[in-house]
């Protein structure tokens, strides 16, 4: 079985997943993903057994459901994808632009997995009123309801039985967390500088963000960010304080899918932080030679 992305997200870690991971301790019993989105770190540790329990939450109810689906009622899903695909034929436009009024009524998950196949590159977008608002690909029809089956099929095989789903607060998952975990954090990059950003459900004010890390390395909580990042033409997210004592880690991560929505051409550098309490657990930690300038980590004002 390769590993398996049933839901299409702009922004998910799948490409570099593999990476991700290869700084989880041997220990690590338990995985807590407070900012799950696609949960392709969690799907990848699944698959190479970097833990053996996962806690999955994100803000966005809709998406927390649809996991819950994919999860637990893996042949309806599938199901109910097939239906909905095959009922586009011929009026794929009108169809789309239904499904997502529908959806924007009920919150129905299965409209919600079909929208996420449909719309442009994956990249949701979330008016003022938080309703799901972005356009179809017009060029393809989604994924094709015999693989997305494999997909949904592969994941629940990963996940049921070990995966806690839930919809809170990040702030709330967080204090569920031991030292003897392992955190993911992938917080909304331009939410985290605290401006709105269509792309996300729901904003994570910079300053509370930081306060949070904080009590994380104060109870000594093994954890990796996935925070800030760059292109070769710009640098994004305001830069974290040295006072959280965290390592960097750069990461290339191949064309930057957002760029590329602009007409532009950019190839992006994920950052990634180990907090001190997982490099001491680590034992040492190799910081691979980055080939591009990086931007400097300085104390926040």
């Amino acid at each position: 079985m390769t590993i398996p992305h049933p839901i299409p997200y702009q922004g998910s870690k799948r490409r570099i997943a593999h990476e991700i991971i290869a700084y989880f301790p041997r220990d690590a019993e338990r995985l807590i993903e407070p900012f799950a989105g696609s949960a392709a770190v969690s799907i990848a540790a699944a698959y190479y057994s970097k833990s053996k329990y996962f806690i999955l939450n994100d803000i966005n109810e809709a998406l927390m459901n649809l996991w819950h689906n994919i999860v637990n009622r893996s042949e309806t899903t599938t199901n109910e994808y097939e239906k909905l695909w095959f009922a586009q034929k011929g009026c794929e436009r009108e169809y789309y632009n239904y499904i997502r009024d529908e959806f924007n009524k009920t919150q129905n998950p299965n409209y919600f997995l079909y929208l996420l196949a449909r719309c442009v590159k994956g990249s949701i977008r979330y008016n003022s009123k938080g309703e799901f608002n972005q356009s179809p690909d017009n060029r393809r029809l989604g994924m094709h309801p015999t693989t997305m089956r494999k997909q949904i099929f592969g994941a629940s095989r990963l996940l049921k039985g070990k995966a806690c789903i839930k919809c809170a607060d990040y702030k709330d998952m967080l204090t569920l967390a031991t030292p003897q975990d392992i955190v993911y954090m992938d917080p909304p990059y331009q939410g985290v500088c605290g401006n709105r950003d269509p792309r996300y459900f729901s904003d994570v004010a910079f300053h509370d963000f930081i306060k949070i890390l904080q009590q994380l390395n104060s109870e000594n909580i093994s954890y990796i960010l996935s925070y800030d990042g760059r292109t070769d033409l710009k640098s994004y997210g305001k830069p974290l304080p040295n006072s959280l004592e965290l390592t960097l880690i750069e990461i290339e991560a191949g064309r930057s899918t957002q760029a590329t929505l602009l007409g532009r051409c950019a190839y992006t550098i994920e950052s990634l932080y180990l907090s001190k309490a997982l490099v001491s657990r680590l034992g040492k930690v190799t910081v691979p030679q980055k080939k591009f300038q990086s931007f400097l980590v300085e104390e926040s004002r």
